[in-house]
């Protein structure tokens, strides 16, 4: 079933600004009409009486000076000037007395009213009376009203409705502006923002959101461009040395001790653009939905111990000690957590102070979280860069990135682990001790649509 096409804005708002008009106008008129209609049925059934009276008050003279011959003539000096008014009087036995309505049949629509008089004759019963008042001409003027009510409520209705799209227009122009605004924007002007210093506060508050959103997508956009130049870098570097040494073998094919030595460069130049591009590909992965395959995990303290074997070594030679506080069981995905705490161990144990402690939190947080935190010593990181430490390619600074060790990737990793195991990331730096981490569920959340898991293979320690 296809969609409603939606009309513009300004051509809803108008038809149904026409269409309350028209509701409220024809309201107003069909009670200005029947209030018409009750004055004029009130005011006929009035004059019926007041005529009726008056016909009693003449029977009652002739019955007085008892002048039937004179009853037609005073009958007829009193409907001269009423025209509008018939009288029929009918003697007890059928026949009229009296019938000035010209023997024309009466059309329907007309005020009646009948009533009885005593005759005068001796035991003649009594008189039959039928008055009857023509209302066509109220009819006429009733019909004229409410043609008349109805046009003015058509043409207020299309007069509202010009004047609505009218209006709606030049309200409008502020959302026109912005959207000739919008029409500028392109890759290489993403640091341009909308205007909205004459847009009034309705929009406001979508105009910050829109530029909040071009805020980040030019972060973003130059974070990749950065990534860009870094990967190019650190690709460019590897392969043209190991394309220079292999040139070089070439030409000394009796030398097998430098070959292999070449090899086992290589080699090892190999394996760290392998690391790029497992990195970046466990990203794109879980930027797709990919969930932690969850597993019990009977103590995070272990885990922590058997990753810092891993690092045992570097941290050695830093002069860096380890301490595991705390311990916590859930249900995890092992591996993953191995890595995340692998890259903060990592990153730690690059800037920690010599001879300092680096210290492995596991908190239970209750409600079912976990919080696990990396805490060293050593200088501070900046309170700007912090909101950012998680985002994929970001450096806080030159003297932290040490690109030819790092990529930039190791802590936007630990933030996607996080949110596998529908967790957050955090980071806090002051006074010389930094403290890095992650929050997430101690157990796997209810029954939900498939996503992608990461596979093994796109794990590192």
């Amino acid at each position: 079933m296809k969609d409603r096409p939606i009309r513009s804005l300004g051509g809803r708002l108008s038809l149904w600004l026409a269409v309350q008009t028209f509701v409220g106008l024809g309201f107003v008129s069909l009670v200005v009409y029947l209030f018409a209609v009750i004055d004029l049925r009130e005011r006929q059934a009035e004059t019926l009486l007041h005529k009726k009276d008056l016909v009693v008050h003449v029977l009652e003279e002739v019955r007085q000076d008892r002048d039937l011959p004179n009853l037609k003539h005073k009958l007829d000096d009193f409907f001269l000037g009423h025209r509008e008014m018939a009288l029929t009087l009918h003697r007890p036995d059928g026949s009229a007395l009296y019938d000035n309505a010209k023997s024309a049949p009466l059309p329907p629509g007309k005020r009646r009213i009948e009533f009885n008089y005593p005759s005068w004759e001796p035991e003649a019963g009594q008189l039959f009376a039928s008055m009857v008042l023509d209302t066509a001409t109220d009819d006429q003027f009733l019909r004229r009203l409410g043609a008349t009510l109805l046009g003015a409520a058509l043409v207020g209705a299309l007069a509202v409705s010009l004047g609505s799209f009218v209006l709606v227009r030049i309200g409008l122009g502020p959302v026109h502006f912005l959207v000739d605004q919008t029409r500028s924007l392109t890759a290489d002007k993403l640091r341009q923002r909308l205007d909205g210093s004459g847009q009034p506060l309705e929009l406001q508050p979508l105009i910050a959101q829109f530029n909040d959103l071009l805020e980040r997508l030019s972060r973003t956009y130059d974070q990749l461009e950065g990534f860009n130049a870094d990967v190019a870098h650190e690709l460019q570097t590897p392969l043209a040395t190991m394309i220079t040494s292999t040139e070089l073998a070439m030409r000394r094919t009796h030398d097998a001790d430098g070959i292999w030595e070449l090899l086992g460069s290589n080699l090892e130049e190999l394996r760290r653009m392998a690391g790029i591009v497992n990195d970046m590909l466990f990203l794109s992965h879980a930027n797709s939905g990919a969930v932690a395959r969850r597993e019990p995990v009977s103590s995070l303290a272990t885990l922590a111990h058997s990753v810092a074997e891993y690092h045992e070594a570097a941290m050695a030679e830093a002069g860096i000690h380890l301490k595991v506080e705390g311990d916590a069981a859930g249900h995890f995905d092992a591996a993953l957590l191995k890595r995340a705490l692998s890259n903060l161990l990592g990153n730690a144990t690059r800037y920690a102070a010599p001879q300092s402690t680096v210290l492995i939190q596991i908190e239970n947080g209750g409600q079912g979280t976990i919080r696990l935190a990396v805490v060293n010593k050593g200088p501070s990181i900046d309170e700007a860069h912090l909101p950012r430490l998680f985002d994929r390619f970001y450096r806080a600074d030159a003297s932290r990135s040490q690109a030819s060790s790092n990529h930039g990737l190791g802590l936007s990793i630990v933030a996607a682990i996080a949110h596998m195991h529908q967790g957050q990331p955090f980071a806090m730096s002051a006074a010389g001790e930094t403290c890095i981490g992650f929050k997430i569920r101690s157990s796997p959340p209810e029954a939900r649509a498939e996503r992608p898991m990461i596979h093994r293979s796109d794990l590192r320690p």
